[in-house]
């Protein structure tokens, strides 16, 4: 791989995939599998539904890369269609049974990344300690209202920027950034038992 390949932007790699390049669509899913699968659980509280929307994003982006304007941000384009297709899978799911969100996964994780999973390296009773504040977060979140956790889970899983989350959504981006506060406001709350504990491990 050449320097140029390694440093990569993700909309060079979808220029590259367009050309026909498919190492550049394999690294784009390395890049974004993990990020789009944790957004989806999250979004769902549904492990298999969230790999099932994670394998259909992926598609999507494969049936639409002529859609693809290199100008554009692919981590905005592809959280955008990978939101869409959890509200789609949402609307079908809405009579069934869901899976809790405490279950682990096939793996035997509970990916959280940005959400406080810091309990790999710890042992004992730090890493007891790690995992109650771990699952206090994923309770705290699943109280969020929808609306809420929507604009959270774009912002810290996606790293999408507040204006293109408001063009996602189609709401204002003040009422972005206020939704972002109220949810960074509920979870203070809910966890404040932990703050202590959560200083002490940054």
């Amino acid at each position: 791989m050449t320097a140029g390949h390694a440093e990569s932007s993700d909309e060079m790699l979808m220029v590259r995939y367009k050309r026909g390049d498919r190492n550049a669509f394999a690294e784009l899913v390395q890049r974004y599998q993990r990020p789009l699968f944790n957004f989806s659980l999250r979004y769902l509280r549904n492990p298999e539904g969230a790999r099932e929307v994670t394998q259909e994003a992926f598609l999507r982006i494969v049936k639409r890369s002529a859609d693809f304007r290199h100008e554009s941000r692919f981590s905005t384009w592809i959280f955008a269609i990978t939101r869409n297709l959890c509200i789609d899978e949402l609307r079908r799911a809405k009579h069934r049974n869901h899976s809790s969100l405490d279950q682990p996964n096939s793996d035997g994780e509970q990916p959280l990344d940005k959400l406080g999973d810091t309990t790999t390296a710890l042992s004992g009773e730090r890493g007891a300690q790690a995992r109650e504040l771990r699952n206090g977060i994923v309770r705290a979140l699943d109280e969020l209202p929808e609306e809420q956790r929507e604009v959270f889970l774009l912002r810290q899983l996606g790293g999408v920027p507040f204006g293109e989350i408001a063009r996602i959504t189609g709401i204002p981006e003040n009422t972005v950034k206020s939704r972002m506060r109220y949810a960074l406001e509920r979870l203070q709350r809910a966890l404040r038992d932990f703050e202590e504990y959560a200083r002490a491990l940054r």
